[in-house]
């Protein structure tokens, strides 16, 4: 048999491996239980307004650039937007910062309203920078589970700097340390959840996040993230990728510990690889039963999980941006309600995403299409119609009192997404969006390898495995695992 590929879920995982397989040569085929590609990055038009359904937010595009190049494309043909501004901040006492795309500016806007130090702020962004360039090449790039790829003058350079990335340190002690208002603190405190984990938790190492956002800039598609959806998916298809949607892979075949195909709920393929893009601990609770689980891998605490509203506002608010945040004064307490109880804090953040501020297709002119989060803990039966209605109560209350707006009469129509939608739609256990968090100080090392030390011919991409999760990291997760592929096979 001619070496076959076969990818479960067509997320950006998914869709990247492919592209990376078929262009290697190899009949590469991917199978989508939904009837759209792109996973959580998909899209929805209703009544004039369309919604990006999941993430919002593009960094590192030269990690897509890369596909481009690959296949031999022009990037130039992705355009997209660098933002001028990455986030507008609301505080309960009336504080608003918009930080713009200038780290100067970022500076003067956040010692200014927040009376923090200048020089400490540009101590921290740089700090920042610099942790990420010595991280990044070893812990998102490569594979932690096969050292030989780690050893090099990157791994000593980064050890050498080991005390900066302050591995006993929580990304909530640090950030207190380095700034003397607490509402600082909570800005760069909010990356945690850019991975669905506690910052009070989660080791200071995942501060660097903030580089990404704050000192490098993000982007948006010129068609909204959908675009980086149908992109992959349309170099994939010139790569010869072949799509089966509606067709949900049940079970991966075994001959002793070697793959040699699955079976869907239509018909059984052969093939030499398989590669799951589908959460990690559903691929082997249901794909594949008889063999061994990595059980400390996959009994970590898993990520929040959200509750969605997406609306169609009959109304524009110049006070908003792209990406604005209302926070709530009782961080701690919100993470712990999430993560510790169980439960949907009381009052908690709440994120808003405005498309429309950009891609204003994507609204009725005077109109706004608002994708309104709320963190949320993972699904372990909890009443979510009751807590539904109870949060959409305080979220209109909330930011009806935040934009000096009677909020309720604008609502045109709005869908609902909860953790029971993201487990069934999505195939994230309990709701987690990213499988496992990052709430210990070793959690880089818990995520599962991008291949299998069981079974040859068996992979894994996505937020729920290395290096982790968010879009540039599952992008690098394809990169891994169909190298660790290539050199197993000797396809180089």
């Amino acid at each position: 048999m001619e070496d076959k590929a076969i990818v479960i879920g067509s997320g950006i995982g998914g869709l990247s491996a492919a592209i990376r397989l078929a262009n290697k040569g190899i009949e590469t085929h991917v199978f989508e239980s939904n009837p759209f590609p792109g996973g959580k990055i998909n899209s929805r038009s209703i009544n004039e307004y369309r919604f990006d359904q999941g993430p919002s937010i593009l960094t590192c595009p030269e990690y897509i650039e890369e596909l481009y190049k690959l296949c031999g494309e022009d990037f130039s043909t992705f355009e997209m937007a660098k933002l001028e501004s990455s986030f507008k901040y609301f505080f309960d006492d009336g504080v608003e910062l918009s930080l713009k795309h200038d780290r100067k500016k970022v500076i003067e806007e956040i010692s200014t309203k927040l009376k923090e130090d200048p020089q400490q702020i540009d101590k921290y962004l740089k700090k920042a920078e610099m942790n990420y360039s010595l991280i990044a090449p070893i812990f998102i790039e490569k594979s932690l589970h096969r050292w030989r790829q780690l050893l090099g003058k990157t791994l000593i350079k980064a050890l050498l700097k080991l005390r900066h990335f302050k591995l006993f340190s929580t990304m909530y002690q640090e950030n207190s340390k380095f700034f003397k208002n607490k509402r600082t603190a909570q800005i760069f405190n909010r990356f945690a959840t850019y991975n669905g984990s506690h910052p009070y938790k989660a080791p200071a190492m995942l501060n660097m996040i903030s580089h990404l956002e704050i000192n490098v800039g993000p982007y948006l598609p010129k068609r909204g993230m959908i675009q980086l959806t149908e992109s992959l998916v349309e170099l994939a298809k010139k790569q010869g990728v072949q799509f089966h949607f509606n067709e949900t892979v049940e079970e991966i075949h075994l001959n002793g510990k070697t793959i040699i195909g699955i079976s869907t709920n239509k018909k059984k393929y052969d093939s030499n690889f398989v590669v799951s893009n589908m959460d990690i601990s559903l691929t082997y609770e249901k794909l594949l039963p008889s063999i061994k689980h990595p059980k400390k891998i996959l009994n970590q605490e898993r990520s929040s999980s959200a509750i969605v509203f997406y609306w169609g506002i009959n109304k524009s608010f110049p006070e908003l941006e792209l990406h604005n945040m209302v926070f709530s004064d009782q961080e701690k307490e919100e993470f712990d309600s999430i993560f510790l109880e169980k439960k949907m804090f009381e009052s908690p953040s709440i994120y808003i995403n405005i498309s429309s501020k950009v891609v204003t297709s994507d609204a009725p002119k005077g109109c706004e299409n608002w994708f309104v989060l709320l963190n949320a803990p993972i699904n372990t039966g909890q009443d979510w119609d009751k807590e539904i209605e109870i949060k959409r109560e305080f979220i209109i209350q909330k930011l009806s009192n935040t934009l000096k707006t009677d909020i309720r009469p604008l609502i045109q129509f709005e869908e609902i997404l909860d953790p029971r939608t993201i487990e069934n739609r999505y195939s994230g256990k309990s709701g987690s969006i990213y499988g496992n968090s990052s709430n210990s100080r070793f959690s880089a090392f818990y995520r599962h390898p991008n291949y299998s030390k069981q079974v040859k011919g068996l992979y894994f991409v996505g937020v729920s495995v290395h290096p982790g999760g968010g879009i540039p990291l599952a992008l690098c997760s394809s990169k891994i695992a169909t190298d660790c592929l290539f050199k197993d096979f000797n396809l180089i």
